[in-house]
């Protein structure tokens, strides 16, 4: 049996792995969710913590964040193993310091005044809480439904409401 913890980490471990997810604000009219790429400090690659985006002032989601709004991931795996839509606050976060922490060639491609560029924006998001959903389908799988199993049984050991703050 797979618990809600065991199913947390599952998900920090594909996120850091994969990277990209889709960001948007809540309650934005003209707002939609886009790519980005996230980023975990390394403290924080296992247990959680916030997850950070590097994107340019011009953009439509710089514009309607704001200092601070509410906010929405939606996750995939590339295998499509791991679903998540976490909830969480996203804010703008300048600071250089960690700017210069999570700062890799891929980054500095978008930025030609690299760490310096006046359109660098650093977003901080801090996960609330999120619906993790396990789809580790198999072979294994139909047969237990051959076998008789439930297979709705098997489906609520698999999705985890997780409360993010506690970390």
């Amino acid at each position: 049996m797979t618990t809600e913890a065991e199913i947390e980490a599952k998900f920090w471990k594909a996120l850091k792995g994969d990277r990209v997810a889709m960001l948007g604000l809540v309650g934005v009219e003209e707002g939609h969710s886009q790519p980005m790429s996230a980023q975990l400090l390394e403290e924080h690659q296992e247990h959680g913590g916030p997850i950070w985006f590097f994107t340019s002032k011009d953009t439509d989601l710089a514009r309607q964040l704001g200092e601070s709004h509410r906010a929405q991931i939606h996750f995939a795996s590339k295998g499509h193993e791991l679903f998540a839509g976490v909830h969480g606050t996203l804010s703008a976060f300048n600071d250089r310091a960690t700017i210069d922490r999570l700062w890799n060639k891929w980054v500095a491609a978008w930025f030609e005044g690299g760490k310096d560029d006046p359109k660098l924006l650093l977003l901080r998001f801090d996960p609330e809480r999120a619906q993790i959903w396990l789809n580790e389908n198999s072979v294994f799988a139909g047969i237990r439904i051959l076998l008789g199993h439930d297979p709705k049984q098997d489906y609520q050991r698999k999705v985890a409401d997780v409360n993010l703050r506690q970390h």
